[in-house]
This record gives C-alpha cells, sequence and structure tokens, in this order.
C-alpha cells in the first residue's frame, strides 16, 4: 500500500491525502501530476488506468478550485485502488497527458477536453470525440445553460426517414 508518508517523501509536503468511504484520494498540485503517476506505475504497480475523469466545482459551496481532474488507478495484482487528483483554475488548464504511460488514457482524455475544455499537452490526438468539431462550447462545465446556447440551430435536423 502506498503511505502518504512515502509520496511526501518522493514529491514534497504539498501532496495531501483525503478519504471518502473507502476511497483513498491522493491529492497532487498540477506540476507535480505527471511525475507522480509515473512514480505510482513504475514503482508501485499501479498498471492499470481505469478512468480519467473531471470535476466542474463552480459555485460549489467551499470549493476553492474551479476543476479537478481524476486519475482512478488500480493496482492488478495487489488490487489496491487509488485516486489522483488535481486542481486546476482557468485559464490555465492544460495538463501533460498520460498516454505515454497508459495507451487507454487516449480516448479518455479527448472526453475530458470535449466535455470541460481541459488540454493535454503532448496528446498525439485531441480533437473532439462526443461533440461535433464545429462545437464551440464544453456542455459539462457548470456555466453551460441547461437548454443550450443556441448552437442546435446551426445543425441540420434529420427527420426518421432520413436516418
Amino acid at each position: 500500500m502506498v503511505s502518504l508518508a512515502e509520496l511526501q517523501a518522493e514529491f514534497g509536503p504539498e501532496i495531501a491525502e483525503s478519504a471518502f468511504r473507502d476511497n483513498r484520494r491522493i491529492h497532487v498540485p498540477a506540476e507535480k501530476l505527471y511525475a507522480v503517476l509515473a512514480w505510482l506505475k513504475e514503482s508501485r504497480g499501479f498498471d492499470m488506468l481505469v478512468d480519467v475523469t473531471a470535476v466542474d466545482y463552480l459555485e460549489y459551496p467551499g470549493a476553492t478550485d474551479r476543476f479537478h481532474v481524476i486519475y482512478l488507478l488500480l493496482n492488478m495484482s495487489s488490487k489496491e485502488r487509488l485516486i489522483v487528483k488535481t486542481a486546476l483554475n482557468p485559464p490555465e488548464l492544460e495538463l501533460r497527458s498520460v498516454v505515454p504511460l497508459w495507451k487507454g488514457a487516449d480516448w479518455m482524455e479527448r472526453e475530458v477536453y470535449d466535455m470541460f475544455g481541459v488540454t493535454f499537452a503532448g496528446h498525439p490526438d485531441l480533437r473532439r470525440i462526443l461533440m461535433p468539431e464545429e462545437f464551440t462550447a464544453f456542455p459539462l462545465r457548470k456555466d453551460y445553460p441547461r437548454k443550450g446556447l443556441g448552437e442546435r440551430h446551426n445543425f441540420p435536423v434529420i427527420t426518421r426517414a432520413e436516418s
């Protein structure tokens, strides 16, 4: 099991830990994220990236950062799970891509980019995956209107007979 003391000894006292139910969460500054993830994979056996996602904390009570990007890791041999979180604030919404560590991060990072607008430096093919390329907004941001921005009129309507 990876301890907080090990992480802090390796990467500094900025690394923090929290728990929710039975989930351990490691909080890492954005500039140290790639190094921590590489260390967890290479030195501690977290060989599976389960998911990459993001959360928008706009207007969330007590939140100090706008976005958190979350990495869910699994050590296949020990079955240990770990959540690694990093905070981002506009206009600096960029992280280093983890595709060199886990090839499966390719589409996960594209989804976070498409829905939240977080870019991943060094990603091999960072383009929209769920929304059309012409779409200019990020639909999972909290400031995106529930009824949309009026962009639907820009796309042709396809009837049942045409589909």
